[in-house]
C-alpha cells in the first residue's frame, strides 16, 4: 500500500468547498461527525496506512483485530477521501433524516465493522477457491464498503427512484451496482 501525502490538497479543498455549499446547518449531526472524523484522521492518521489497512494476514493470522475499526476511517489519498465523503454527505443527509440520528449512528457503527468482516471472508474464499495465497495480503482502507451498504439501504427506503451514474439515468435499484463497477474502473484498488 502506497503512502499518501498529508496536509491540504486539491481533493480536500474541494471536499471542504462542497461541504460549505451544503452548509453545516443543513448536515445532520451524525453525518457531520462522520465527515469530521474522516477528515481529521486523513490529516492526522493514527498510524501509517500499512499499519491500519485490513487484510487476512494482518487481521486473522496476526490477530490484529483493531484494523476492523481503523481501516474504514483512513483513506489512501485526498481523492479517495473526497469521493467517499461526498457520497457520505448525500447518503447521510437522506438516511439520517429518515432514520433519525441515534439509529443512523448505530447503523454506521455496525456497517463499519461488518463490512470489514465481509471483506475478510471474501478474501479467504478467494484464497480457497482460486488456490491463490496472494489474496491473504490484499490490504484495504476506506469507507467505500460502508457507503455501498448505505446506498443499498437508501434504495430500500426510497424505491422506484432514478439515479444518475456518470450522467446516465439508472434505476436506483441497480445504480449501486453500476456505481461499484464504475468506481472500480475509475479508481482501481
Amino acid at each position: 500500500m502506497e503512502r499518501r501525502q498529508r496536509g491540504v490538497s486539491a481533493g480536500l479543498l474541494l471536499l471542504l468547498y462542497q461541504i460549505s455549499q451544503v452548509g453545516l446547518q443543513n448536515i445532520p449531526s451524525v453525518t457531520l461527525g462522520v465527515l469530521v472524523l474522516n477528515i481529521f484522521l486523513f490529516l492526522n492518521p493514527l498510524r501509517p496506512l500499512t499499519e491500519v489497512c485490513l487484510s487476512v494476514n494482518e487481521a486473522v493470522h496476526r490477530k490484529n483485530w483493531q484494523r476492523l475499526l481503523l481501516a474504514p476511517f483512513h483513506h489512501a489519498d485526498d481523492w479517495h477521501l473526497y469521493y467517499n465523503m461526498i457520497s457520505m454527505l448525500w447518503k447521510g443527509i437522506m438516511l439520517e433524516r429518515k432514520l433519525k440520528s441515534v439509529w443512523f449512528a448505530y447503523i454506521i457503527a455496525v456497517f463499519s465493522v461488518l463490512i470489514g468482516v465481509v471483506y475478510i471472508v471474501l478474501e479467504v474464499l478467494l484464497v480457497i477457491i482460486l488456490d491463490d495465497p496472494s489474496y491473504e495480503i490484499n490490504c484495504g482502507v476506506g469507507f467505500s464498503g460502508v457507503l455501498f451498504a448505505l446506498k443499498v439501504l437508501n434504495n430500500h427506503y426510497n424505491p422506484g427512484r432514478v439515479s444518475s451514474v456518470l450522467g446516465l439515468p439508472i434505476s436506483s435499484k441497480y445504480a449501486c451496482w453500476v456505481e461499484l463497477v464504475a468506481i472500480h474502473f475509475i479508481s482501481p484498488g
